[in-house]
């Protein structure tokens, strides 16, 4: 007489899964505390290599932000025609306010020029004797936010020369250009550290879960040998990859942390001396889990190539 094997429900298999897995999980955290200086020596080096992309990004955000309220180019200074009337003035001023890339025209004239100028130079005595004043009228432009780039400025302003009256457009961002070059050059330099040190993390891990095989392969030839499947064999490495991408995660959170509390007070007292309003910026809670994820993920990766390779070359003898 034969019986029939009784299939599981789903849901039955489901939890079966799970409750394996969580206790794999729990034996390998476990595991790694067997040796607690030893891992956490790996997991220390792994947070310090994490801390160091995470840290240069918090500054090169930082750097970002700041950079936006130093780089308004923010005044472009449009010097018109003499020989022109004030009417012709006053309506260049009204088609400039119809332009949807400024945000504010300010127009100084001949005689609020010259009297801002004799009262700023220390040459009013002098001016005196000259027949006429020789100043041209002056419209200011501020752009709107949008346009405050040294590019989009830059475009502003030939866009501003070929308005009639208008003899000369001056708008300095020399300065700009070379902000924005620093600060993408810095940018680059914080994503190629970034792809080296991933790659030191890969290496680490993978070399530490290397050794925790090896250091196990009496124990993995009688799994075998008792009918154990390799991805049986290879679940707890792979949590043991995980334990240490997330530990790692939050070490690097703590180390960065730590250096953004060290260097705030530095920055506090340079904004106070240029009196500007600035604070560090940490990292947000956004940030932190793509830090946490992106940790896992190098954990779980490096383990996995680990226990592709060696699990599947030990057989029992």
């Amino acid at each position: 007489m034969h019986t029939k094997s009784v299939k599981k429900p789903l849901s039955k298999q489901v939890i079966s899964n799970l409750m394996q897995n969580v206790q794999q999980a729990i034996v390998s955290l476990k595991d790694i505390w067997r040796t607690p200086v030893a891992a956490f020596l790996t997991m220390l080096v792994l947070g310090v290599s994490l801390a160091l992309p995470t840290s240069l990004y918090i500054v090169l955000k930082n750097a970002e932000a700041a950079s936006q309220n130093w780089s308004t180019p923010a005044e472009i200074n449009l010097f018109l025609k003499k020989e022109m009337s004030e009417t012709r003035y006053q309506n260049l001023i009204k088609r400039l306010n119809n332009y949807k890339e400024i945000e504010r025209v300010d127009y100084i004239s001949k005689t609020e020029g010259m009297a801002n100028f004799s009262r700023t130079s220390g040459f009013n005595a002098a001016l005196k004797f000259l027949d006429r004043n020789p100043l041209p009228a002056v419209i200011v432009v501020t752009p709107k936010p949008y346009y405050r780039t040294a590019i989009a400025a830059r475009e502003l302003l030939v866009k501003l020369e070929r308005e009639a009256e208008v003899q000369q457009g001056k708008l300095d961002i020399t300065w700009l250009l070379r902000l924005e070059g620093i600060i993408e050059l810095f940018s680059d330099a914080v994503w190629l550290l970034s792809g080296l040190l991933v790659i030191a993390v890969l290496l680490i891990t993978g070399n530490t879960i290397r050794l925790n095989i090896l250091s196990q392969r009496a124990e993995i030839e009688v799994m075998k040998l008792v009918g154990a499947t390799n991805n049986f064999i290879k679940r707890p490495f792979l949590y043991t990859g995980f334990w240490y991408g997330i530990i790692g995660g939050l070490l690097a959170c703590v180390v960065s942390s730590v250096m953004v509390l060290w260097i705030e007070g530095a920055v506090l007292n340079l904004t106070q001396l240029y009196h500007a309003d600035f604070a560090i910026e940490g990292l947000m809670i956004s940030e932190i889990m793509v830090l946490l994820v992106a940790a896992i993920a190098m954990g779980l990766s490096s383990a996995a190539m680990s226990v592709n390779y060696y699990v599947a070359r030990i057989e029992p003898s």
